[in-house]
């Protein structure tokens, strides 16, 4: 990752995603029904809700990996640009190749020369703290390992955008830690974070903003500490109070 840094963070951000009447249905069933959301530039964007919500398939339309059964997500007003994102699932998928190569083969679909690629990957190595294990085959990683280089893979080639699917769910807290590090550290360079989590002190620790679903539909969105301390909507109330709140409408 370089030192570039892009257009800080604003309080009043311009989006840089629009959703617009988001739907998405599968084998007859409506999963995703009406989002009308907006993502501010330069924010760290976290989306919660209980499993089934729709949170990462919501992730996964906005990043452009499924295209919509209606409505539409906008980048700049526009349709989505892919090569200006990156996304981290909660499952890392590494290349069959050595971590080292992880990173050239991203930079080498960028369009970078040898020397720029070998010059990013190596930093990148040595920000996500894995240069010692540069030659290692990245499946013989520890998941706490491999998470970290899928960051760094993503982030690599100075995303203006980055998508993570509950990145931390299975890992350790010294690993958690570590990811969220980086992911922050991205973030103070100006990138926009969007990002899916059931943890609460996590989205306190790197949420500026929160996005609930509920049944495939946006029950609230708003300032972190507004929809985390004190929600408006029936079923973020009862999630962040560990009540089951079931509605069966979508």
């Amino acid at each position: 990752m370089r030192d570039t840094v892009k257009e800080p963070p604003q309080g009043c951000a311009a989006p840089i995603l629009t959703v617009r009447g988001l739907g998405f249905v599968a084998e007859g069933q409506t999963l995703l029904r009406g989002i009308d959301l907006e993502i501010a530039r330069g924010r760290r964007t976290l989306i919660m809700g209980a499993n089934g919500a729709g949170k990462s398939l919501l992730l996964r339309l906005l990043h452009g990996l499924l295209p919509p059964c209606s409505g539409a997500v906008l980048w700049h007003g526009e349709r989505p640009a892919r090569r200006a994102q990156a996304m981290v699932f909660q499952r890392p998928v590494m290349l069959r190749r050595s971590v080292i190569a992880n990173l050239r083969f991203a930079l080498r679909v960028q369009g970078l020369g040898w020397r720029a690629r070998e010059a990013r990957a190596r930093e990148a190595l040595e920000t996500a703290h894995l240069t010692d294990k540069a030659r290692q085959p990245a499946r013989l990683l520890s998941g706490g390992e491999q998470q970290r280089l899928a960051v760094a893979r993503a982030l690599v080639c100075d995303p203006e955008v980055l998508f993570l699917d509950e990145p931390t769910s299975s890992l350790d807290p010294a690993s958690t830690q570590m990811i969220e590090t980086l992911v922050n550290a991205a973030h103070a360079r100006g990138v926009t974070v969007v990002m899916v989590t059931h943890d609460r002190g996590q989205a306190r620790r790197m949420g500026d903003a929160v996005i609930f679903l509920h049944a495939g539909r946006v029950a609230e969105a708003g300032p972190r500490d507004q929809v985390l301390d004190a929600p408006r909507s029936e079923a973020a109330q009862a999630w962040m109070a560990g009540r089951l709140y079931t509605c069966m409408d979508v």
